[in-house]
């Protein structure tokens, strides 16, 4: 039996990707290691959203290389589709795949191993290309399973690769996303994430939305809670919200990607909403959702990003309150609108407003925390990862913590209602309501 190892980059969508490829190598007799160096085949699936992901992937392939030089390594995911001829010359790699064609690696590492072939298989998209069926019914969790129901993007923004890397937007039929969440509830999971490259855009080919996808979600024995992935603003309709609204699984947690709270930024990325309107978006969805979060992500150093410009998007994430803020420096990528833009930004400007932001960020995340302290919320509890505290994650996605009196007794994936009795750095801890022990 051949053995297989993983390693992932990236977004939630290529974690999943990789649960999925594992399947797949399962179903053809391969044990997964998770020791590289016991390894006869290495899986690299690859991220480019910045060029520090393509720096890690490039690494982790030398590293594989020189730790295991007689394994077949294959290197796929959104690098080597959005570099293709840079990545068809790279010596480290036995295969060479990108984000098509996924249901036939195991087939490729199989006739590597076989032959000692070298393979290159990277193909352009096209406007007519479906959804990969790729499936995954076993998650290393099995308390949470993020699942992929949308792929591509069609928006184009100044600074993106994704559109390169993913193709257009395609949808998860609906018979399938049914049956495969139908299968991770059988197999324990209670929370469901959905995710995509540009989830908002779910089943727009077939007039339908993401609630279609939510209720189906919700329909099915076993599944507690439904969570959202990142979303794009300016596909949040009324409609779709109060039907978010009706599913008593739904937690209302909005990852909101903003990228920028300054009108002129927004309009040089390419993006497709106002700050204004977002910020009205927010404000609707509170309306609806009384004790929702929000998180966001939120760049800096834009081309030519001013001193005033980036004051503006300060002032702006203190407005909207944002739970948390994942703050990140603009990363040119050659094919792009903004890499050909003048006024680039000096890194040791883009490093400076980082840490303002972060600091903005840091001040917001601990006054969300502080203001959750009396509130009793219920837990769904995760795998321990010390003999001193019991961890799961509240409907918001705030990490809370509770004291494990007895190392021996375990609240994984159990909901328990917790009262919030002190905040610390990213997490709240409290006590059970009803006595656990």
């Amino acid at each position: 039996m051949y053995k297989v190892y993983f390693i992932t980059f990236g977004c939630k969508v290529n974690h999943y990707e990789t649960e999925c490829m594992k399947t797949l190598f399962r179903g053809s007799g391969y044990e997964i290691v998770e020791e590289m160096t016991e390894a006869d085949a290495i899986v690299i699936n690859s991220c480019t959203v910045t060029s520090s992901g393509d720096s890690r992937a490039l690494a982790a392939l030398r590293k594989a290389r020189a730790a295991v030089p007689d394994a077949v390594i294959a290197l796929t995911g959104c690098y080597p589709q959005a570099n293709r001829e840079e990545a068809a010359k790279l010596p480290e790699a036995d295969i060479i795949a990108g984000t098509k064609n996924r249901a036939h690696i195991a087939e490729l590492v199989g006739g590597c191993l076989e032959n000692r072939s070298r393979v290159v298989e990277l193909s352009d998209y096209s406007s007519d290309d479906i959804f990969e069926p790729l499936k995954c019914t076993r998650f290393d969790s099995n308390t949470r399973a993020f699942v992929k129901i949308q792929d591509g993007c069609n928006q184009f923004c100044s600074y993106c690769m994704i559109p390169f890397a993913r193709g257009r937007c395609r949808s998860k039929p609906v018979e399938v996303l049914r049956e495969e969440i139908e299968a991770i509830a059988a197999g324990g999971v209670k929370e469901i994430v959905l995710s995509g490259i540009n989830l908002a855009f779910y089943g727009r080919e077939w007039g339908l939305d993401l609630a279609d996808a939510a209720e189906i979600c919700a329909e099915t024995v076993g599944i507690e809670r439904i969570r959202l992935g990142s979303l794009e603003p300016e596909m949040m309709s009324e409609e779709l919200l109060m039907r978010l609204k009706a599913l008593p699984q739904f937690c209302p947690q909005f990852h909101l990607s903003l990228q920028s709270g300054c009108e002129r930024t927004l309009k040089a990325m390419n993006r497709k909403y106002t700050a204004a309107e977002y910020l009205a978006l927010t404000e609707r969805i509170r309306n609806i959702f009384p004790d929702c979060s929000f998180t966001t992500d939120v760049m800096v150093g834009f081309p030519q990003e001013t001193d005033a410009d980036h004051s503006e998007s300060l002032r702006f994430i203190e407005k909207v309150g944002f739970s948390k803020v994942h703050v990140f420096r603009y990363s040119r990528r050659k094919g792009t609108r903004a890499d050909k833009m003048d006024g680039q930004v000096p890194e040791s400007v883009k490093t400076v407003r980082w840490q303002e932001m972060t600091a903005a960020a840091d001040k917001m995340r601990e006054k969300y925390l502080s203001s959750l302290v009396g509130k009793t919320v219920p837990v769904l509890f995760e795998r321990e990862n010390s003999t001193e505290f019991h961890r799961g994650y509240a409907p918001d996605y705030t990490q809370i913590k509770i004291s494990r009196k007895n190392p021996e007794k375990s609240l994984r994936n159990q909901i328990i209602s917790v009262i919030i009795e002190e905040y610390g750095h990213d997490f709240c801890s409290g006590s059970p309501l009803d006595d656990l022990y």
